[in-house]
C-alpha cells in the first residue's frame, strides 16, 4: 500500500507561473537538482541556516541547540494554468495577486459530503470577526452555527463523497487545498487536472444552496473599476474603509502590529485604519499619490515584543471596504473582491426599510456620544440617561442596558445611540441592543439593577410609571444612528454588512416578542477631515 502524503495546493491566476508569481524579495533557491519532479515543473527551495531558538539564550542553556526552516514550492503547469504546491512554511512567498483565493474552498464544496463536515472557519466582514468551529464527528453545516446571511465561509474540512475518494478521502479548502494522497510524483499533473475540473464545477450550488450569496469577482476589468473606487476612498480617508488582520491570530502570545514599505514603524497594540494613516503621515507619504501597487507593497506586520516578525500581510489584503457599481454591491475582504447578489441586497432592504422611523431626539452638535446622551436627558425629564451604566449579573462583564430609557405607548423604550456609520461600531451597537434585552428578561439581578438605576434618576411619582412595562416584559429597542447622511436613504445609509447585522438582530428581537426599529439623527458638527497626529511610542 502506497504511503499517503500531505499536499498544499494553490491554483495560480491566468498569466501567472514560476516566472512571476513569487515576491521580488523571496529567498528561495531555484538552483537545486531534483530527478523526481513532474514534467515541466519548476522547483524553489527554502534552506535557512540553523540558528538557536530564542529560549536557549533566555535560559542560558549550555548545549548546542539549532533549528532551521526548510520548505519548497513546486510550480506545475497543467494545460493553460499553473499550480503551486507548497511544502513547509513558504507559501507567503507567493504574491497575493498571483493565486485564486477561492480555489481550495470551491474544490472542497464540490467534492465534500455535506453531512460529513468536521471544521469551518468563517468571517463576519462587518466587524472583521473570525471564528473556527470544530465538531468531533461529521455533521452538516447547520450544526456549525454558520450564518449564511452575515458570514463568509473561509475554510471548510470534511470527508469527500464516494465518487471522489480515488483522489483523496478528506479535504480542507481555503485559498489553498490541503489533501493527503498516495499519488506518485509523476502523476501530480493528473491530480491537478482533476482538481481544476472540480474548481470549475457548480455542483456545490445543489449541496450548499445560498452558500455564496457573496461570491468572488474574477473579471479583471471589473476588479480594476472596484480598485479605483477603493483608491478614491483611501485618498478621501473615507470612514467606510477599515483595516484588519486577514487571518486568525493566536492571542496567547503578545502580538503587536507594525507597518513596512514606507519606512520604519512604531509598534502598535491594535490594528485599525487610523494607524496606517498615521504611519503614512509620519513618513511624509502623500495619500493622494498612493495606488493599488503601493497598497500591495506596503505591509501590515505582526510581531512579538522584540519586533521579530511573525506574520506579514499586504495592506491591500488587510483592507475591508464596501462599494457599489451600477446598483450592484461589492465587498473587499482578504485581498479579494466579492459580489453580493442583487436579490439578496433587495431582500435586506425590503425587510429593514419598514422599520426605519423618525427619531424624536434633537440634532447632534456635541463633543461626544456621552455629552449628547446627558444633554438629551437634562432637556427632557421623561428620558433617563443610562449611558455607561452596568446591569450585568455578578461575575459577568459589563452590560449597558441602553443609552436613553423612556416609556412610550405602555412599552419600555431602550434607545441605543451611535455617532458613526462605521461597520464595526454599528454591528457592536446592534448586538449590544439584543444582548441587553436578553439579560434583562432572563436575569432577575440585571432587572433589579436596571430598576435601581431608573429610581436614582426620577422622582417617586414617576418611578412606578417608568418601571411598569418592565414587569410585563413590554420592551421596545430603538437603534439611533447619528449621521450627516440623508435620512431618506433609510437602510442604504448603513454599510452592507451592518445592514446584515441589523437584520439578524431585528429578527432575534422579534422572535423574543420585542418591538424593534431604527432611525437617524442629524449630525450638525462639521464633517471630520482625515486627522494627522504623531503616534506615541509604547511606554
Amino acid at each position: 500500500m502506497s504511503k499517503s502524503r500531505s499536499f498544499s495546493i494553490y491554483l495560480l491566476k491566468k498569466d501567472f507561473d514560476a516566472t512571476n508569481a513569487l515576491k521580488d524579495d523571496h529567498r528561495l533557491d531555484d538552483q537545486v537538482e531534483a530527478e523526481g519532479l513532474p514534467e515541466g515543473a519548476s522547483l524553489f527551495v527554502l534552506d535557512s541556516p540553523p540558528r538557536p531558538p530564542w529560549w536557549k539564550d533566555y535560559f542560558r542553556i549550555d548545549k548546542i541547540l539549532n533549528q532551521a526552516s526548510k520548505g519548497a514550492l513546486i510550480f506545475l503547469p497543467v494545460d493553460e494554468r499553473c499550480f503551486a504546491l507548497s511544502f513547509g512554511h513558504v507559501s507567503h512567498n507567493l504574491k497575493d495577486a498571483s493565486y485564486e483565493y477561492d480555489f481550495g474552498l470551491r474544490v472542497t464544496l464540490n467534492c465534500v459530503d455535506p453531512n460529513e463536515l468536521k471544521s469551518t472557519d468563517s468571517l463576519e466582514p462587518g466587524v472583521g470577526r473570525r471564528q473556527r468551529t470544530q465538531l468531533p464527528v461529521g455533521s452538516d453545516l447547520t450544526l456549525f452555527d454558520f450564518d449564511r446571511d452575515s458570514s463568509i465561509l473561509r475554510r471548510l474540512t470534511g470527508k469527500v463523497k464516494t465518487e471522489h475518494k480515488e483522489l483523496f478521502k478528506h479535504a480542507t479548502g481555503a485559498s489553498n487545498l490541503r489533501v493527503s494522497s498516495d499519488v506518485e510524483s509523476a502523476k501530480l499533473g493528473a491530480l491537478c487536472e482533476a482538481l481544476f475540473k472540480l474548481y470549475e464545477s457548480e455542483d456545490y450550488k445543489k449541496t450548499f444552496p445560498e452558500i455564496q450569496n457573496i461570491a468572488p469577482v474574477r473579471d479583471p476589468s471589473l476588479i480594476k473599476g472596484l480598485d479605483d473606487k477603493l483608491i478614491a476612498a483611501l485618498r478621501t480617508r473615507d470612514d467606510g474603509l477599515n483595516l484588519t488582520v486577514p487571518d486568525l491570530i493566536n492571542y496567547e502570545d503578545n502580538v503587536y502590529a507594525t507597518f513596512a514599505g514606507a519606512g520604519a514603524s512604531l509598534n502598535y497594540d491594535d490594528v485599525f485604519m487610523a494607524r496606517y494613516y498615521e504611519y503614512l503621515d509620519e513618513h511624509g507619504v502623500d495619500v493622494n499619490a498612493l495606488g493599488v501597487n503601493e497598497l500591495r507593497h506596503h505591509s501590515l506586520v505582526l510581531t512579538d515584543e522584540d519586533r521579530s516578525p511573525r506574520e506579514r500581510h499586504t495592506v491591500y489584503k488587510s483592507l475591508i471596504f464596501d462599494t457599489a457599481i451600477d446598483g450592484t454591491s461589492f465587498h473587499l475582504c482578504d485581498g479579494n473582491w466579492y459580489k453580493v447578489e442583487k436579490d439578496y441586497v433587495s431582500k435586506i432592504e425590503k425587510y429593514l426599510d419598514p422599520y426605519c422611523v423618525e427619531i424624536a431626539l434633537p440634532a447632534y452638535h456635541h463633543d461626544s456620544e456621552g455629552a449628547y446622551n446627558q444633554a438629551v436627558a437634562v432637556a427632557d425629564n421623561s428620558i433617563v440617561c443610562l449611558d455607561e451604566k452596568n446591569i450585568s449579573p455578578t461575575g459577568q462583564h459589563m452590560i449597558e442596558p441602553c443609552d436613553l430609557y423612556s416609556v412610550l405607548d405602555g412599552h419600555a423604550v431602550f434607545q441605543h445611540v451611535k455617532v458613526s456609520t462605521l461597520s464595526a461600531k454599528l454591528s457592536h451597537l446592534f448586538n449590544q441592543g439584543t444582548n441587553a434585552i436578553e439579560v434583562i428578561r432572563l436575569e432577575e439581578e440585571a432587572l433589579g439593577k436596571l430598576q435601581k438605576l431608573i429610581k436614582e434618576n426620577v422622582d417617586d411619582a414617576a418611578y412606578a410609571t417608568m418601571i411598569a412595562p418592565l414587569a410585563d416584559q413590554k420592551h421596545h429597542v430603538m437603534f439611533v444612528i447619528v449621521t450627516h447622511k440623508d435620512k431618506g436613504q433609510k437602510s442604504k445609509n448603513l454599510p452592507l454588512f451592518s445592514r446584515i447585522s441589523l437584520m439578524r438582530n431585528m429578527k432575534a428581537l422579534q422572535v423574543r416578542g420585542v418591538r424593534a426599529g431604527f432611525g437617524f439623527v442629524d449630525d450638525q458638527n462639521p464633517k471630520m477631515e482625515g486627522t494627522k497626529k504623531k503616534p506615541k511610542k509604547k511606554g
